[in-house]
């Protein structure tokens, strides 16, 4: 049993390596037949005047740039779309603050310390930060509070 789980790993995995290998390859002829077509073009450009390789290269560059801003462009639509995504959800989540803080002034004290618990728990779920944060530093005393309790 031991041995027919090592082959069958065995065969995954060089299944997945030859996968990987075929995907490599392709990817090695298509930039070598983009290497050809940037070869053709240069040798081409050559053989023009130098006021025309000046233009031809002008154009290039012009082509470059224009898809370099096309480019830009649409990452910027995905972060506007994702701001808003964001904005809304932060919307939703100040609510819920809002709601449970109203809740916590209205609320009896016995049931107090069972809520702050699923205050707490939610909390930890959400939390999947890693690195650094940014923050004011007049938002300091607040956050140093919010870390202490």
């Amino acid at each position: 049993p031991v041995l027919r789980l090592l082959e069958a790993q065995l065969q995954d995995q060089r299944r997945e390596h030859e996968e990987e290998m075929e995907a490599l390859k392709n990817q090695v002829d298509l930039m070598q037949e983009e290497l050809e077509k940037q070869q053709q073009a240069f040798l081409q450009t050559l053989q023009l005047s130098p006021e025309v390789q000046v233009e031809f290269g002008l154009q290039q560059e012009i082509t470059r740039l224009t898809n370099e801003n096309l480019d830009l462009k649409e990452l910027l639509e995905k972060l506007e779309k994702n701001e808003k995504k964001l904005k809304k959800q932060l919307k939703i989540y100040m609510k819920k603050v809002q709601d449970f803080e109203a809740s916590q002034t209205t609320a009896p004290v016995e049931r107090r310390p069972h809520e702050r618990n699923m205050q707490v728990a939610v909390q930890r779920k959400e939390k999947d930060f890693q690195g650094m944060l940014e923050y004011y530093k007049e938002d300091e005393p607040l956050l140093i509070r919010n870390l202490i309790t």
